[in-house]
């Protein structure tokens, strides 16, 4: 079968999975996220993570920005650029403005400092425990990740239900790895 074919489909599936989770987790979740040992300590000062503001059905990763934040890293979210691109980065802290982007997916303003992430929360539609997502097929995560770790180790961690969790992600060579994955319920080393 042709991998965008099947990646089409595995998208479809995976969205059906992950809204009715979301309905009956999403307050849950987000805190059940802070309850995980985090697996990566900041160097203090200069030690970036990203999260992302919640789009449809995603589990808010603002809480555990502002836990991140407390504990010595400086947090921030994604901004996309236009398409085929990586995406950006600008400092945010949990509560500060954020304008409508692309989608109107929130993200901080224009005058926002711009960082290079060393730590990545990411969102996805399935995850399979080798590291492979699959997201929404517009490859800003993937060109990102390439992008970034072509300059630096960076980490990349998979945020999502434990119901998106599938036996195998239809991916290719230029699908990017995850390093983890965090669910309400565990946080998966990936490998």
């Amino acid at each position: 079968m042709d991998l965008e074919l099947n990646k089409k489909q595995a998208r479809a599936t995976a969205s059906a999975m992950r809204k009715p989770a979301h309905d009956a987790l999403k307050d849950e979740a987000a805190l059940a996220l802070m309850a995980h040992h985090f697996p990566v300590s900041p160097k203090a000062g200069t030690s970036v993570v990203s999260g992302f503001h919640p789009y449809q059905s995603e589990i808010d990763t603002r809480p555990l920005l502002g836990k991140l934040a407390g504990e010595g890293w400086t947090t921030a979210l994604p901004i996309v650029v236009k398409p085929s691109t990586p995406l950006i980065f600008r400092r945010w802290l949990p509560g500060e403005p954020l304008i409508s982007g692309v989608w109107g997916i929130k993200r901080p303003p224009d005058d926002a400092p711009e960082v290079a992430p060393d730590v990545l929360l990411i969102p996805l539609l399935a995850f399979d425990r080798k590291g492979y997502r699959l997201g929404y097929g517009g490859g800003f995560y993937d060109r990102t990740l390439e992008k970034l770790r072509a300059h630096k180790a960076v980490i990349a961690i998979g945020v999502a239900y434990s119901v998106q969790e599938v036996d195998a992600v239809p991916h290719d060579h230029y699908d990017q790895f995850l390093n983890y994955v965090m669910t309400e319920k565990e946080l998966i080393t990936c490998g």
